[in-house]
């Protein structure tokens, strides 16, 4: 199991001079930690950049250094290297981890021009066929499942979510229920089990909040308020087929400023 990831990710003197800040080096240590968990290898591709411009350089767009007919044919060396390491390996990366912003390895921007614009770089593009995902969401990848969990059939519910999380992409899950077993409750108890997950939505990247039902449980839509106070992404899972309204799934308040998604297949895709 491995993903091909942009060689700047694990050595930063591969790029333009200036441009890398701390939160770059955060999230690359992230994306370390990430695969070293879950036993992910880390294959760097070539950098484009650096064999035909070299370092130190200073940034530069697409079109204002690299719209060279000598450029493409290295591009074309290069892509050719990269499909011949893949079928060495017989399977397929998971995915190509790219920095966005690159004019080569950018995954959802690019400076093609002098303005940052839509889309990815001019190496990336090549390998449309395997999912591409940008360094600082691969980052992203400790989730805090909000659900109700004061029944079996939830508490079995939550479980097989966090599990498929965990299994199909590669994420760190902080589940509620694991401390909330529904023992009688002391004040220390009770206060040990707010503090935790207090800790655990400041802690996460992303909250999945399960919002089923007639109304949302309280306690949920506590926790999502909180993350997004905290500015973090949540997205709210939604398999109910009842509707709040006529123009809304649940209360309008928690639905504003979260990704909602029908079913766990959607979630994955938004995850991975």
């Amino acid at each position: 199991m491995y993903v091909l990831a942009s060689p700047c990710i694990q050595n930063e003197k591969l790029r333009a001079e200036g441009i890398t800040t701390d939160a770059d080096r955060t999230d690359w240590a992230a994306a370390a930690r990430r695969c070293e968990k879950f036993n992910i290898e880390i294959v760097p591709l070539p950098c484009p950049e650096t064999l035909f411009l070299g370092v130190p350089r200073t940034p530069g767009s697409f079109l204002d250094r690299l719209n060279v007919p000598e450029f493409s044919l290295l591009l074309d060396r290069l892509e050719a290297e990269v499909r011949s390491l893949i079928a060495e390996r017989v399977e397929a990366p998971l995915a190509i981890i790219g920095v966005n912003s690159s004019p080569t390895c950018g995954v959802t921007t690019t400076y093609y021009s002098d303005e940052k614009s839509a889309g990815p770089g001019v190496f990336l593009k090549r390998f449309s066929d395997i999912p591409l995902i940008d360094v600082r969401q691969f980052a992203q990848y400790r989730i805090y499942l909000a659900a109700p969990l004061f029944s079996e059939a939830q508490r079995v519910y939550n479980q097989a979510l966090a599990d498929l999380i965990s299994s199909r992409c590669y994420c760190e899950v902080h589940l509620p229920q694991e401390l909330d077993t529904g023992e009688s409750r002391g004040e220390k108890r009770e206060e040990f089990i707010y503090r935790q997950n207090l800790s655990g939505v400041r802690n996460s990247d992303i909250v999945v909040a399960v919002i089923d039902g007639s109304d949302v449980d309280s306690g949920t839509a506590w926790e999502m308020g909180y993350a997004t106070a905290l500015g973090k992404r949540v997205i709210a899972v939604r398999t109910d087929f009842r509707k709040y309204s006529e123009r809304e799934l649940v209360n309008l308040m928690l639905e504003t400023d979260a990704e909602v998604v029908r079913s766990s297949e959607e979630l994955l895709a938004l995850l991975f």
